[in-house]
């Protein structure tokens, strides 16, 4: 095979801008100001990190003293407390996309700083001709935080494009590097999610300092296959299309739900998608009434171009959504006070206006309870929930 460096203009390829970065306040007193959903007390210490060596040293300086540490991007995954948050806040604001190398035969390999924005990234990539992201457009935060949740949404994780990453190691207070196939990635979780358990706090372990990617060269995604995608489009699951047509399809999609920030509309004042799909064995998705949702679960970090990725044998996945739905809890849903369920998607816990931490706790609290006695099925909160549900 013969590889090739291929030429770009320097025009971009597509006009695809990046949406607004959140709702980050300048000169932040609170969490409120720091979280999409807008709830969270005071902070004591708020560090804003411009450099990695600012970034490391706030870690390091607060895990030394003892500290609670909470690292911050894009506030989009943290219900906070309403008390003052006594430890220190680092909100890493580094960004920066380096391409590393571009070839016929590798692909475009990036280097992304942790603070870079998601979605800044996901143009990038798509204005660049670079194929894997591109049904990731829309989701909030930033990308240190997107290998942590492995991050996924219409068919791609970001599983299926990591090549390594550059993290802080808090129990040694050295770097570490994890190559993919350390990660661990599985459906919304990581080996450096699987840190939260240790006792670390609000953050895990490892920090991530920045991000590795290798994507394809190519102005067509990857094929499509989420059928409520691909109806969007107009074409049969497997099709590629332009990579600019996906995003747009995708942004029309989440709109549609509520999962574009938009500071007009309260039903995108929200952690996103709050419980996580469960993951189950075929025996208990047995249990099931014979109507609710089954899909098979894929690792998409061993997908292959052209097919469908490869499924995790004895598992099963079902709809979050359908769940709550069906014990009780619809689109709209509310309970006294102003949090409420979106009015667009059953599965975002929202602030309608005034809504305290504990408000969306109480809600949360509700829900699991109820899908629990109704299926005897346990939801996860997809979110850091800082002092637990």
């Amino acid at each position: 095979m013969t590889c090739f460096v291929p030429e770009h203009s320097d025009e971009p390829i597509n006009t695809v801008p990046p949406l607004p970065a959140g709702r980050t306040v300048p000169g932040a007193k609170t969490l409120a100001d720091l979280t999409t959903v807008g709830v969270g007390g005071p902070m004591a210490n708020y560090v804003e990190a411009a450099t990695e060596a600012d970034f490391i040293d706030a870690i390091r300086t607060a895990d030394a003293e003892g500290k609670e540490l909470l690292v911050i991007g894009g506030g989009s995954n943290v219900l906070a407390r309403d008390e003052q948050f006594d430890g220190v806040v680092v909100r890493d604001t580094r960004s920066n996309i380096t391409l590393v190398q571009e070839g016929g035969c590798e692909g475009a390999n990036l280097r992304v700083l942790g603070g870079t924005g998601w979605d800044e990234l996901v143009v990038h990539t798509i204005q660049n001709e670079w194929m894997g992201l591109e049904a990731l457009s829309g989701i909030p935060g930033t990308v240190g935080a997107a290998p942590v949740q492995n991050i996924g949404a219409y068919g791609q994780e970001i599983a299926s494009s990591v090549a390594r990453v550059q993290t802080w190691d808090r129990k040694t207070s050295s770097r570490h590097e994890f190559s993919m196939s350390e990660l661990g990635f599985g459906y919304r979780t990581s080996l450096l999610k699987q840190t939260f358990a240790e006792g670390w706090g609000p953050s895990p372990r490892y920090i991530v300092l920045s991000v590795d990617l290798q994507l394809r060269i190519a102005s067509l995604s990857a094929p499509i296959r989420y059928g409520q995608l691909a109806k969007m489009l107009g074409v049969d699951a497997g099709t590629r299309v332009p990579a600019s047509d996906v995003r747009a399809a995708v942004l029309e999609l989440r709109r549609s739900k509520g999962m574009v920030l938009d500071d007009t509309d309260r039903d995108t004042y929200s952690c996103g998608s709050f419980f996580t799909n469960p993951v189950m064995t075929e025996e208990q998705a047995g249990q099931l009434p014979q109507d609710a949702p089954r899909f098979a679960v894929t690792d998409e970090s061993r997908a292959v171009l052209g097919a469908a990725a490869p499924t995790v044998p004895g598992q099963v996945k079902t709809s979050a959504a359908w769940l709550i739905d069906h014990a009780g809890f619809p689109a709209g849903y509310a309970m006294p006070g102003p949090a409420a369920l979106s009015s667009k998607h059953c599965l975002a816990l929202t602030n309608r206006g005034g809504a305290t931490g504990r408000d969306l706790r109480a809600l949360a609290s509700a829900i699991q309870r109820g899908v629990s006695e109704r299926f005897g099925v346990e939801l996860h909160a997809e979110p850091t929930v800082i002092g637990g549900l």
